[in-house]
């Protein structure tokens, strides 16, 4: 399955999150340092310049001199707190005189005028840049230390995700040998996490999976062992009938009897994985010929161009012979076998394979209803395709008809 283009990885997602959480977190306690630091200073450089102010105010209503940094009208007060002043109120601004950060006090004077004390705010100022700054750098650190930790906690989890995904892959493609062995699941005493239960429950699955089919498989064998001896009798019991249609018969259910326990046998060696190949050098064509004239049948053999293989003949005969016989047994000729350099494909022109092999592939013993045969000759052709190397897959053809390819290696 492909991801969406929105979606990412868990760790990229993890990431993102973590960066958004650091950034918000960071820039809010940042805000709240700055507005708190920023209003104490603010208000210390207030009370200074009122003071110032006051005293400004009293020595003016004296007659005395003015103090140093105080006027009446001076050219850098700023018209909003001017205006303040004239209209009988005391106020307090901060702005910038002769390109220097000040703290300005002004009250009413006289005839409409107002009286301005001018306090330095520069020192203030550059406390309160530095301290933005050191937020800055500090939550920029944070975040950073946050982003490797956090992506290093994620990637773990991920990577023990990712191992479960590749072992449950390999289990479904038939390696049932595959386990976890999640470190948290070898001592139980340990505290386990949501991976850890994933993996624990997918190697039970497994090895649940794994026994439940070699039951199967021993008693396929099982079985088809026990029917070897019995039908060796009844077919030599057969031989001795009189002719006659009755004694065909026998013979003839016999002989399908037989065919059906060493298919048995076939298959429950294929499942055990104890099959080896013996390899040897074969023309593609002329094997084709070979296996089309043994099957006797009236089977159209192309081949567009022929190569030279490393194969296991015997195997090879016998996937492309399942092909062929059943191409007659469930379509309708003409049956068309072509050799295209290592690609052999086998054609009928009957109403093409069921849905659910299409979908699913051979299953034994399954077959569509109004069909004839018991089902194994795919389900064999395909197990020494795998021996084999090969890729052996099923098709409809357009114009109709079963089309079965095999791919050699």
């Amino acid at each position: 399955m492909r991801l969406p283009r929105w979606a990412g990885t868990l760790a990229a997602k993890s990431a993102a999150f973590i960066t958004v959480m650091c950034c918000a977190l960071a820039a809010l306690l940042g805000v709240l340092v700055h507005v708190s630091v920023t209003d104490q200073t603010v208000a210390q450089a207030r009370d200074q310049a009122l003071s110032r102010l006051a005293d400004a105010t009293t020595a003016y209503e004296s007659g005395d001199a003015l103090l140093p940094g105080s006027a009446i009208d001076p050219a850098g007060l700023p018209p909003r707190l001017r205006a303040l002043a004239v209209a009988g109120e005391r106020g307090t601004m901060v702005a910038r005189d002769g390109g220097r950060p000040t703290m300005w006090a002004a009250g009413p004077a006289d005839r409409g005028r107002a009286l301005a004390v001018a306090v330095d705010y520069s020192q203030q100022a550059r406390t309160i840049a530095g301290l933005d700054g050191s937020i800055l750098w500090s939550s920029a650190l944070a975040i950073g230390a946050t982003l490797l930790v956090g992506a290093f906690a994620v990637t773990r989890v991920t990577r023990r995700l990712h191992g479960t995904a590749q072992v449950a892959r390999r289990i479904s493609a038939g390696d049932l040998d595959a386990r976890v062995h999640d470190p948290l699941t070898k001592d139980p005493t340990r505290p386990q996490d949501e991976v850890a239960a994933v993996a624990a429950a997918l190697d039970g699955m497994a090895a649940s999976l794994q026994s439940k089919l070699l039951s199967e498989q021993r008693f396929t064998a099982d079985v088809a062992h026990e029917l070897r001896t019995p039908l060796t009798g009844l077919h030599a019991a057969a031989e001795l009938l009189p002719p006659g249609r009755p004694t065909e018969l026998v013979r003839d259910r016999v002989a399908a009897l037989r065919t059906l326990t060493e298919d048995l046998l076939e298959i429950s060696r294929l499942d055990m994985g104890r099959e080896r190949l013996e390899t040897d050098a074969e023309a593609l064509g002329a094997l084709a010929e070979r296996v089309v004239r043994a099957s006797g049948t009236e089977t159209e053999v192309k081949v567009v161009r022929d190569v030279w293989v490393e194969t296991d003949r015997r195997r090879l005969e016998r996937v492309l012979g399942n092909l062929v016989a059943n191409a007659h047994r469930h379509g309708r000729p003409p049956v068309v076998l072509t050799v295209e350099g290592k690609e052999v494909t086998v054609r009928d022109h009957g109403g093409g394979f069921p849905e659910y092999l299409l979908a699913h592939g051979p299953q034994r013993f399954r077959t569509e209803a109004g069909t004839k045969g018991h089902g194994l000759g795919l389900t064999i052709a395909a197990g020494q395709a795998e021996v084999l190397g090969a890729r052996l897959s099923f098709a409809n053809a357009i114009g109709g008809g079963a089309v079965a390819t095999l791919t050699l290696p």
